[in-house]
């Protein structure tokens, strides 16, 4: 072998180390983690008579809760459990919540008709916003906007540079007499924004063009969101909360979020009407609202955890 020829081995062997070091190493901590994260509990209480409803996980392993008796914010170690109120409501509810990078949440002030940011290291208050709706139910953060549906307007309502606009939902937008907007997420393409209507051909996701609020009806072929809550999408796969029907129905999702194929649907005997979503390693966290029994001080209420799919 020539002494290029030895030379180009040599290097291509060193590479060829690494590369197989790195990916061992990287496998390695990957399994580590996914470890770890098996020893965390699947199941941990929220505070008796809480009345959860949204949930957020932002870029450390805490979750955080919204109360809809009074709008209190509870956050939970998902490592342990164990959590404490971070912010009082002051009597207001909340429903859906999301936390940005900074580390601030938003939130959805249901029959209020507010929206509320909340410093989560302070528990401070930061702005409320009136928005003359009728219940403020979710959230979505895209980059400059926060985007919040009404359940019984066709309207939604964007937070941006700290002022709030009403968008029209116009096009293929049907509303009905009760509860009809509920979870909000983007398209897979950040383009536009997926909105569950649960009335419109008995319930399904309407893909909503921001910039003027037309709502074209996405493809789920026979698939119903009839009780479609919570939104959450990874990648190209969406979940969708189905809360009376204790069920997560997921869907693969085409980039403009115009067609969706149900993949599968996730239950577990732990639902007990589960309402929102959100995620943190390979695991899937829902609180359980537990529509279906009256709400008492002493309620015991709690949020669960299953595997993505």
């Amino acid at each position: 072998m020539a002494p290029a020829d030895r030379s180009f081995a040599r290097r291509t062997l060193l590479t060829t180390t690494a590369a197989l070091t790195g990916a061992a190493l990287l496998g390695g901590t990957a399994h580590a983690a996914e470890t770890r994260q098996a020893e965390w509990p699947a199941q941990f209480p929220l505070p008796d008579g809480f009345q959860p409803e949204g949930i957020t996980i932002g870029s450390q392993p805490y979750a955080y809760f919204g109360s809809l008796a009074n709008g209190d914010i509870y956050r939970a170690s998902l490592a342990t459990g164990r959590g404490k109120i971070v912010a009082k409501g002051a009597g207001r509810p909340t429903v859906g919540l999301k936390i940005d990078r900074h580390g601030r949440l938003f939130l959805a002030g249901g029959d209020s008709g507010e929206i509320r940011t909340v410093d989560a290291r302070s528990g401070e208050t930061e702005q409320v916003y009136a928005t003359g709706g009728t219940f403020v139910n979710d959230v979505i953060l895209t980059p400059g906007a926060a985007w919040f549906t009404d359940s019984f307007k066709p309207v939604l309502y964007k937070l941006a540079k700290g002022a709030v606009t009403t968008v029209p939902l116009t096009g293929d937008w049907q509303q009905g007499s009760d509860f009809t907007a509920n979870g909000i997420e983007r398209t897979p393409d950040g383009r536009a924004l997926l909105v569950v209507n649960a009335f419109a051909n008995g319930g399904g996701l309407m893909r909503v063009d921001p910039r003027t609020g037309a709502a074209r009806a996405v493809d789920l072929g026979a698939a119903k969101l009839p009780n479609g809550d919570g939104l959450l999408l990874l990648g190209r796969i969406l979940y969708a909360v189905q809360q009376q029907q204790n069920a997560i129905d997921v869907f693969r999702l085409n980039d403009a979020g115009t067609r969706g194929t149900a993949i599968t649907r996730i239950t577990d005997p732990r639902f007990r009407i589960p309402t929102t979503v959100a995620a943190w390693g390979s695991r899937l966290y829902l609180p359980n609202a537990r529509f279906d029994v009256e709400p008492t001080p002493t309620t015991e209420y709690d949020a669960v955890a299953v595997r993505q799919v």
